[in-house]
């Protein structure tokens, strides 16, 4: 079966219908309860954080998966999720789509965990000599301090006279400290950075559909016909680009998207060899 062919076709079946109606309710949840006015911080309990982090916790896994940074972000993952895990569900029966799922969910999730860990030892490095350097006082604190900010580009006015007073003044305990505190803030708020959205998911998804149905046509702002091997394919490749490039200023998680498809595309082929062997 390479083009779907809708029979008895159940257009929100049940747990496409509940996932929509749960990330609806956290979405809104954010963005009253969570407010910006608000104590609690949905991010800090529920969005997935690197493990090196104090805010890591074991429920972030699948809790990551329900909260969405805005509207256009929840609207193309859960347009994602009706379009194409309608038919996998369908097809599946609930069961079988709920547990693909969450399983593509928590493998992007670990996935997009072992890359950041890659990510982020130069920085904990970097961080370790300057605490290190500045327990003990001494001065070469000083040199680890500009190392960490030349080679992390920390942006401050006047960067180069302050350069230039941090070498010329080591001995300056007050002002030393307040350079600490500022390095500190920078590095806590790297490690603390939070990962949301169903994304890794939905990729799984998407991948699924591809293998299944290749040849079904999907149409480009409902106009153009495109075949869905063609559009995984490049969707895929564009993702897997910008991993590997890893630019500076891109808070997507690339390879939560890529790890949710090859994830996605794993269980999909073990399936389908699994109900050949049956069958046969």
């Amino acid at each position: 079966m390479t083009e779907f062919r809708p029979s008895r076709f159940e257009i929100l079946p049940a747990v496409v219908k509940n996932l929509l109606i749960i990330n609806g309710l956290f979405f809104l949840a954010q963005n009253t309860l969570g407010g910006p006015t608000s104590e609690f911080s949905f991010e800090n309990v529920f969005a997935l954080h690197a493990w090196q982090s104090s805010l890591f916790k074991p429920w972030q896994l699948i809790t990551h998966m329900f909260l969405h940074g805005d509207f256009s972000h929840i609207l193309g993952n859960m347009f994602g999720l009706w379009m194409f895990g309608s038919v996998l569900e369908n097809l599946w029966g609930s069961k079988r789509f709920l547990t693909f799922y969450m399983v593509c969910g928590l493998g992007a999730a670990l996935i997009h965990l072992l890359f950041l860990s890659w990510e982020l030892m130069p920085i904990m490095k970097d961080y370790a000599l300057v605490f290190q350097q500045h327990a003990a006082g001494n001065g070469a604190q000083a040199d680890a301090m500009i190392n960490f900010i030349l080679r992390h580009n920390l942006a401050f006015d006047n960067r180069d006279a302050l350069l230039s007073y941090m070498r010329e003044n080591p001995e300056n305990t007050e002002f030393m400290s307040r350079m600490f505190n500022n390095i500190t803030t920078y590095y806590q708020n790297n490690l603390n950075t939070a990962t949301i959205g169903a994304s890794g998911a939905v990729f799984g998804v998407l991948a699924a559909f591809v293998y299944l149905f290749p040849n079904t046509y999907l149409y480009i702002y409902f106009l153009i016909p495109v075949k869905a091997k063609w559009i995984g394919l490049l969707y895929f490749s564009y993702e897997l680009f910008f991993a590997l490039r890893n630019s500076a200023g891109d808070h997507v998680a690339r390879w939560a998207h890529v790890g949710g498809a090859i994830v996605g595309l794993l269980i999909v082929i073990t399936w389908n060899k699994t109900n050949k062997k049956t069958l046969y």
